[in-house]
């Protein structure tokens, strides 16, 4: 584990490899310990970077609202302290909304993005509402809020056939402290749309989507990529396609990184 300090908030982050650099930035309740299959099979070609977001793993929180746009500064001061000048970029949910808000302040530093089971679109009102709903949850039943999130995210048929995995997930989201996670809902619902940065086509874009994800609907989050040079991958499964279609997946990004 290696750490620096942001604004004096411990960021924690992992780097292996040699070559371009990609950056892979986990989803709300998750880690970079996520990625650890990935790690293993693009270090030997890449340089690899994980890193926590805010109030994630073993990154500390900052304050009551992780903004993307902190997470982005956060990612930023990673590369730097790196001495990354660009790379190419993949965020899971809202790692995604993260590198997003990255590639609108730091356009420089984006080679090419992965938005995976992701959105440039901002939350409808009642999404807004459902995040505030979740912040109360939280704070009445951490455990039962957590454990029904995570196998929320899943596809209906793939909750019995992965149960050992969602446990995994679960074990991982349980170690999120209650301030990171109401910080990353306030943060998610206050985020703005940059569906315009995907029209500019200023970098290769790839858009990973579940068309049974029960967070994102399918059909309303491909209308994002239209009048585009993204590219779109569709799974037949839901939210978490690094586990639910993991070895598709490994193949279609060796592909895209190419």
């Amino acid at each position: 584990m290696k750490t620096l300090l942001y604004k004096n908030t411990k960021i924690s982050y992992t780097d292996s490899g040699q070559g371009t650099a990609i950056v892979l930035l986990h989803g709300f309740l998750e880690n970079k310990t996520m990625w650890k299959d990935y790690v293993a099979l693009f270090s030997e070609q890449y340089r690899v970077v994980t890193i926590d977001l805010l109030g994630h793993g073993e990154s500390d929180s900052l304050g009551y609202v992780h903004s993307m746009e902190d997470n982005a500064h956060v990612v930023q001061e990673v590369l730097e302290h790196l001495k990354i000048g660009k790379a190419i970029v993949a965020g899971h949910s809202m790692g995604g909304y993260v590198a997003l808000a990255l590639a609108e302040l730091y356009p420089a530093s984006i080679k090419k993005l992965v938005l995976l089971n992701s959105t440039a679109k901002e939350d409808s009102a009642e999404k807004k509402l459902n995040r505030t709903r979740a912040i109360k949850a939280v704070k009445q039943n951490y455990v039962a809020f957590v454990s029904l999130a995570i196998a929320n995210l899943f596809s209906e048929n793939n909750r019995t056939k992965l149960a050992a995995e969602i446990e995994k997930v679960k074990i991982q989201a349980l170690k999120t402290p209650l301030q990171g996670i109401v910080a990353s809902l306030e943060g998610m619902k206050i985020r703005k749309d940059r569906e315009a940065l995907l029209r500019e086509n200023l970098f290769p874009v790839l858009l990973v989507l579940g068309r049974k994800d029960p967070v994102l609907n399918y059909e309303e989050n491909i209308t994002q990529i239209e009048d585009t040079t993204a590219e779109l991958v569709s799974f037949d499964d839901g939210h978490m396609s690094q586990i639910e279609n993991k070895e598709e997946l490994k193949v279609i990004l060796t592909d895209f990184f190419k």
